[in-house]
């Protein structure tokens, strides 16, 4: 039981908390309104409706709206989702560093060359000018030469005459010194940790379907320009084995944990206002919306507090609808009811060791150095309630969110998209395509000019095929013109032509590369064209290398962080990794990545290039460029000696135990009295000429 004085400590604690976090977040949602504004803009554009602005005069009766933004941005995310997932799995990989080191290895000393210059005994330059008054000034007129004095005070450092070398007669060279073997059971041991680390962690993002959650993340990048990624956290699965004891089976499980990663929508992200990249924030906020279900669900995960949960639930449902939301259910017909939801904010950042000291001493255990004043926590604050606090348990420590962009903003922690890209231009399309259909609905039609003085009133004038008017007398003529409305649908359409022009412009996606049919210049031949959609690519390369810079590298380095921490397993992984995000190499397609290989490999095979090149490296890449597993299809160093030992038995038996010759490419004898490739002549063959001859024809 706590002590009334703890008591109050700890509603301190939880006030003073629950309001900063509440402060925090209104101070992230007031800078980011206008912004808000732009996303309703580009969600209203791609779903085709106009947005709460936009006005209407009272002569327009076409409300049309041409989709213009929706094919944009689905063809900018499948080029995306085409680049990047073309392997079935996340585009990153972990190797070795170029030059690995261990804690074993020291670095080589650095030779600046100074005893060519420098007398034995010194320990500076003879010709060293330091201060005036030093001693070491230079008479004025003395003709001082400093590299020949330089030279004078040196032993001379030239190749001394061996023992018993001819005198005159220049010194017989050396043998050359052979280079230094590289530690190639260090590399080798490296690559495959690193192949086995790649693999688990790929095992790791599968089972967390991965793949699914970036590509909703992508969408909403392609269409907002900023997407959000949670993770790795922890996450508990239970392991279901089956084991059969005396005919009887039975069901183990086990519960283990797993890494987990979340796709986090910007709509409910509130990063520190200040900061313009996630690096650069302090704290960050992420709002949920949860059902009663989901808040009971909270008491099973590690750190909540149960009680206060129960106490935020009897508070009753406290979400509250914002603006973005009430602009986004206006257009839909079906209004979602938050009668029945919690509003619950996750909170990642820094807070005062003093006051977690205040509200729990155990905290301060984890909080490292006595000396840090500020710590980083993680928080769910409800209402007036504290769902859960405790220190941010991630090693180095880290904001676990990943912010990365279609298109980088320079000055702002959120991105550019493309439905924002090219919100003008589809503005400007839609005005053509009303005024077009306006006229069209004028211009198809006959418009009448009716003379009632020379009918009979009281006549119905509605027009339809075979309808008759009566005249009154008098003189003839005619009673009712028929007049048609200029068209200028023509031009309008040019105009929104133009208008697509040039949001193919803004965009950086040319309508041809996502279908259209239009066929002109270039476009005619197969050449023309893949020109085209190369100079296309240039725009798309920038976005898939924001991916790789803010997310897919982050994300794997994460990973990597999370199993040195959290695996339960043996990893074994010691040595010099490195992350590396490889989704801008699928930019060239595998099949030409596939082919240059096999071009290099051609010519490796020449003889006096072959010792120059790294064979098993090319065959590994052909292997990766065709998704092959490079472990299973190449066989190791000793593998590979076996195999190569049973290779030339083979040759030999093929011979004809012709021995080394065999297996040299010699000739044989084919009994028709030629001599066939692959074996030498034996004894008792007529080609054979004795150990000091040739055969004819060699």
């Amino acid at each position: 039981m706590l002590s009334s004085d703890e008591k109050e400590i700890a509603v301190e604690f939880k006030n003073a908390l629950v309001a900063d976090v509440h402060h925090k977040f209104s101070r992230a949602e007031i800078n980011r309104t206008s912004r808000e504004n732009r996303w309703s803009k580009s969600y209203h554009n791609y779903r085709g409706q106009y947005y709460k602005d936009v006005r209407f005069t009272d002569e327009e009766k076409s409300k049309v709206f041409v989709k213009i933004t929706k094919t944009k941005v689905l063809a900018a995310y499948g080029q995306l989702i085409d680049l990047l997932f073309s392997a079935g799995k996340l585009p990153i990989s972990i190797k070795r560093t170029p030059v690995p080191t261990t804690s074993s290895q020291s670095a080589p000393p650095v030779d600046f060359g100074m005893e060519d210059v420098m007398g034995e005994g010194e320990t500076s330059l003879p010709f060293d000018v330091g201060y005036s008054g030093d001693g070491m000034e230079v008479p004025k007129g003395a003709g001082f030469d400093v590299m020949s004095q330089a030279r004078k005070q040196t032993p001379p450092q030239g190749p001394q005459e061996a023992p018993g070398a001819i005198p005159g007669m220049p010194p017989m060279p050396g043998p050359t010194p052979m280079p230094p073997t590289p530690e190639k059971p260090l590399e080798d041991e490296l690559d495959v940790k690193a192949r086995r680390l790649e693999k688990l962690i790929f095992d790791q993002l599968g089972e967390s379907d991965a793949t699914k959650v970036v590509r909703n993340s992508l969408f909403e990048t392609c269409l907002l320009g900023t997407g959000v990624v949670k993770g790795p956290f922890n996450d508990y699965k239970t392991s279901n084995s089956w084991t059969s004891e005396g005919g009887q089976r039975s069901l183990q499980q086990k519960e283990i944990r797993v890494p987990k990663i979340e796709f986090v929508s910007v709509w409910n992200f509130y990063p520190d206002p200040e900061a313009q990249s996630i690096e650069e924030c302090d704290w960050v906020i992420q709002r949920h919306r949860l059902s009663k279900t989901q808040m009971i669900a909270l008491k099973r995960s590690p750190h909540f507090n149960s009680d206060n949960i129960d106490k935020a639930i009897k508070g009753g449902p406290n979400y509250q609808s914002r603006d973005f939301e009430h602009t986004k259910q206006a257009e839909d017909s079906t209004i979602q009811d938050n009668s029945n939801r919690w509003e619950v904010f996750e909170y990642w950042g820094m807070m005062d060791v003093d006051t977690i000291r205040s509200f729990d001493a155990d905290l301060v255990d984890f909080a490292g150095d006595p000396e840090v004043m500020d710590v980083q926590i993680n928080a769910w604050v409800c209402g007036g309630e504290v769902l859960r606090v405790n220190l941010n348990p991630f090693q180095p420590v880290r904001i676990p969110y990943m912010m990365y962009h279609y298109e980088k903003d320079p000055y702002s922690i959120w991105g550019v998209g493309v439905a924002e890209n090219m919100e003008d231009m589809q503005a400007l399309m839609n005005g053509n395509a009303r005024m077009a259909v306006d006229n069209i609905a004028l211009a198809g039609n006959l418009i009448f000019d009716i003379d009632e003085a020379s009918l009979v009133p009281g006549q119905d004038y509605k027009i339809y095929p075979g309808k008759k008017f009566v005249r009154q007398a008098g003189g003839p003529g005619q009673s009712i013109y028929g007049l048609k409305f200029p068209n200028t649908a023509p031009e309008n359409m040019q105009m929104f032509d133009r208008w697509r022009q040039l949001a193919d412009e803004a965009t950086g996606i040319p309508s041809y590369s996502h279908g259209y049919t239009g066929v002109t210049g270039m476009t005619r031949t197969a050449s023309g064209m893949s020109m085209l959609m190369s100079a296309a690519n240039l725009n798309i390369k920038t976005a898939v290398k924001n991916i790789d810079d803010a997310l897919l590298e982050p994300l794997a380095k994460y990973m990597f962080y999370w199993n040195m921490q959290f695996y339960e397993g043996d990893l074994d992984v010691v040595g010099d990794l490195e992350i590396k995000a490889t989704g801008t190499q699928s930019l060239v397609q595998k099949e030409v990545r596939s082919q240059r290989l096999m071009t290099f490999l051609q010519l490796a095979s020449n003889p006096q290039i072959g010792p120059m090149v790294n064979v098993s490296y090319l065959i590994s890449g052909i292997a990766e460029s065709l998704d092959l597993d490079v472990d299973r299809v190449l066989n190791n160093m000793d593998m590979a000696a076996q195999q190569a030992q049973i290779v030339g038995m083979q040759n030999q038996m093929m011979g004809g135990g012709g021995g080394p010759a065999g297996m040299l490419g010699g000739s044989t004898g084919t009994g028709d009295g030629t001599i066939a490739p692959g074996n030498a002549a034996q004894p008792g063959m007529e080609e054979f000429a004795g150990n000091d001859q040739m055969p004819e024809g060699a």
